[in-house]
């Protein structure tokens, strides 16, 4: 149980660390005030996707225009004028009438008139703005109201970016509680039908009214960050843009030119709708980023907010509510963890790329879910963050994705390790790039082998094994990649390199051969490395092929390598079997490839195994041109041994051992081979150029050079009737060091016989 736990941890560590990181990056943005903006456009976007509402026809709006300006031929309009209107109005039988005018100082002529109209109209409700902090920008209530206690505050509050989303129920002002004008104004319309308001035992400043439950908003509410919160607000559920409400001008009032019952059983709002008043504020409605802000009266503010109320307590229209803190981190965390599942589920969809198109739909699904299902909640009177989780949505898959990009980087750098930049790029970038199958390509194909690598690992440590085989294959790899050599396999102590694959070059074949010897010309460091470490030498042979074959993905869907298969592949390797150490062979279709530039040592005819015709192979001494890369070539010297070695040896056929035995003789000695002479011929032909045989030392002195073997490869070099050359291939070392004193002994006998011969004079 326990154990299967901890597989999935680890199966989805990417979801467990990035999803909570994500998001306690994006809450301490959001408690810094950063992201109130965007949510706060959020919520105006909303707005502006509702689909229009009905006209509340509960409120008319009695507006104060441009044209009535021009007739009045004043402002503020006189207070005959205001009396007049406020009579027309209250004729109509309202209600309620809300005087969104400041009137605290008297406008003649006709005041006394308008005082009398004031004392006279009980459903009248007069504004103030109240500002205890610089009295003298506050506005005094018309004193006949105030003190007929018919007074609403007028003050608002807007949002840094000059937008109007809260309004106020109640202030206070010296200790008192003052309504606003529209919480009056809504009282009042409400008392008709005996609703009142009714505190909540749990919490008196939340109270239930009618069908509806208000809160105060706090400073965190919604999409806020430590707003000012004083005094008794809420959010705005507006009814709709500029223009929702029924609106009449002063004009048609006074000139009687409405229908007898428009304001009847209604709550009238008189105000400025006049642009030159620039009595207007910018609401959620103002923000479309095509045509210019519209701004909504201040009167009709009031309309909007009284419509709140109304709507919400009469028909359960949604006020707007937000989750505790808590819930939004929560709300959040859920999104996060959703960007950085989405992002690891399909962490291997598209491969190791940055950019992926399933990747990328899944996770803008996700956003059209996140912005539906909050705008949704909207339509339910709900204001859930958006921003905030969105960010978190797309932070945790952009998380994930540059995780998984710093591990596609490090994939390449582990793949660099084994195939070049081309085919890395190829498997991880290209589309099919991963597929499998493959197509026929015309590619130069490279071969290497130690010579006797076999027979050293089998007497030393495998660790040191592997410090030689990691030694020697650093080198070639360093020698490979700079001349844009494919290393498609490492193959024990053998290299399979390809060139052309996969991308075809013009000067493949050439880049194989130069890259043969300078893979040669390396083992000379190689060797004086092995020497420091006090391990025998090491020499390689190299094959050279070009021609068609079949490059590609080979394997399944589970697993996959990228390599070359044919007939082409085959007889590299045969050409390979040919070489001693030291030497580098490669076909016709190479030699032809190249051309001129080669510096040709010699060539035979051979019939590899599988071949139907011999082909002619060469051996390379070099490449010049823009390479001008050669081989050392030193004379080996074969002495004679003063007293013939006898020896056992087979002949190889393939990996196999020949069950003949054979006897001989070494007869001649040099740094690396020896002469042989045979003495089993009855019947028999001598081994043929080129092919492998195994031999062991005969002395009657120590049995146990008996028992080593010794491996070698026959050379084409003429001999003596009944004799044939050999190259060393793998020596033990006791071997190797009886060998090498017997050559010291030969060749002080050699030239001791020389010094001691007379010169003869003509």
């Amino acid at each position: 149980m326990w154990q299967n736990f901890k597989q999935l941890l680890w199966q989805w560590r990417g979801v467990w660390i990035t999803a909570p990181s994500v998001t306690a990056m994006v809450i301490a943005l959001r408690l810094s005030g950063w992201l109130q903006p965007w949510e706060q456009a959020s919520l105006d976007q909303y707005f502006r996707w509702r689909l229009p509402e009905a006209t509340d026809d509960r409120i008319v709006i009695v507006g104060i225009d441009e044209l009535d300006l021009k007739k009045a031929k004043k402002w503020p309009i006189s207070d005959s004028q205001l009396a007049q209107l406020l009579n027309k109005i209250q004729a109509q039988q309202p209600r309620a009438i809300g005087l969104d005018i400041y009137r605290d100082l008297p406008v003649e002529p006709g005041h006394a008139e308008l005082l009398k109209v004031l004392q006279n109209t009980p459903n009248l409700i007069g504004i103030e703005l109240i500002n205890e902090e610089d009295n003298s920008a506050a506005v005094a209530p018309p004193p006949v109201l105030e003190q007929l206690g018919q007074i609403g505050v007028n003050n608002v509050m807007e949002d840094g970016d000059g937008k109007l989303r809260r309004g106020y129920l109640s202030m206070t002002k010296n200790d008192q509680l003052l309504p606003s004008l529209s919480m009056f104004l809504a009282g009042l319309y409400l008392e008709e039908q005996g609703i009142f308001p009714e505190p909540m035992e749990t919490d008196p400043q939340v109270f239930q009214w009618g069908k509806a439950v208000f809160r105060p908003l706090k400073s965190n509410d919604g999409g806020y960050v430590n707003v000012d919160s004083g005094d008794y607000q809420i959010l705005l559920n507006y009814r709709g843009p500029a223009g929702s409400f029924t609106t009449v001008s002063m004009s048609e009032v006074l000139e009687e030119k409405i229908p007898a019952e428009l304001m009847r059983d209604r709550i009238v709002l008189i105000g400025a709708t006049a642009p030159s008043l620039n009595d207007f504020l910018y609401t959620p409605y103002s923000s479309t980023h095509i045509t210019t802000p519209e701004r909504t009266a201040g009167v009709e503010i009031h309309a909007n907010i009284i419509s709140h109320i109304l709507a919400a307590v009469l028909e359960g229209r949604p006020t707007i509510k937000t989750w505790s803190e808590p819930a939004e981190w929560v709300w959040i965390l859920l999104w996060s963890g959703i960007g950085a599942t989405l992002a690891w589920q399909l962490r291997y969809l598209g491969g190791v790329k940055f950019v992926s198109l399933r990747k990328s739909g899944s996770l803008i699904i996700a956003g059209f879910v996140l912005v539906g299902s909050t705008y949704a909640a909207f339509l339910s009177g709900w204001w859930l963050p958006v921003f905030p989780p969105l960010m978190a949505l797309v932070g945790s898959a952009a998380a994930i994705t540059a995780y998984l990009a710093h591990n596609a980087s490090e994939i390449r750098k582990i793949f660099g390790r084994y195939l070049t930049d081309q085919v890395v790029a190829s498997l991880l970038e290209s589309p099919q790039g991963l597929d499998i199958g493959g197509q026929k390509q015309k590619i130069t194909i490279l071969t290497s082998d130690l010579r006797g690598f076999t027979a050293l690992s089998e007497r030393l440590p495998p660790d040191e094994v592997v410090k030689i085989l990691n030694l020697y294959l650093g080198y070639m790899t360093d020698v490979i990649t700079s001349y844009q050599g494919t290393i498609d396999e490492f193959m024990g102590d053998g290299i399979l390199v390809l060139f052309g694959a996969p991308t075809p070059r013009a000067n493949d074949a050439s880049r194989a051969v130069a890259c043969a010897v300078a893979m040669q010309l390396a083992m000379v460091e190689v060797n004086q490395k092995m020497k420091e470490q006090g391990w025998s030498q090491l020499e390689m042979g190299i094959g050279i092929n070009t021609g068609e074959v079949v490059v590609g993905n080979i394997g399944s869907e589970k697993r996959t390598k990228y390599s070359v298969i044919g007939s082409q592949v085959n007889l590299t390797f045969r050409i390979e079997s040919y070489t001693i150490g030291g030497q580098i062979l490669i076909s016709e279709s190479t030699y032809q490839e190249v051309g001129q530039s080669l510096q040709i040592d010699g060539n035979k005819e051979v019939k590899p195994k599988g071949v139907k015709e011999p082909i002619t192979i060469y051996e390379v001494g070099g490449i010049g041109e823009e390479y001008n890369l050669f081989l050392s070539k030193q004379e080996e010297l074969f002495l004679p041994l003063p007293e013939a070695i006898p020896i056992r040896y087979a002949i190889l056929d393939g990996k196999h051992v020949n069950d003949s035995l054979l006897q001989g003789s070494l007869v001649k000695l040099s740094l690396k081979g020896a002469q042989v002479h045979s003495h089993s011929l009855e019947g028999r032909t001598l081994p043929e150029p080129l092919s492998n045989i195994k031999l062991n030392l005969l002395t009657s002195t120590n049995q146990t050079e008996a028992n080593l073997d010794i491996y070698a490869k026959v050379v084409e070099k003429s001999a003596e009737p009944g004799s044939f050359y050999l190259r060393f291939t793998a020596q033990p070392p006791a071997v190797q060091a009886r060998l090498e004193e017997l050559y010291e002994r030969a060749k002080t006998l050699s030239n001791s016989v020389q010094s001691t011969t007379p010169i003869v004079e003509n």
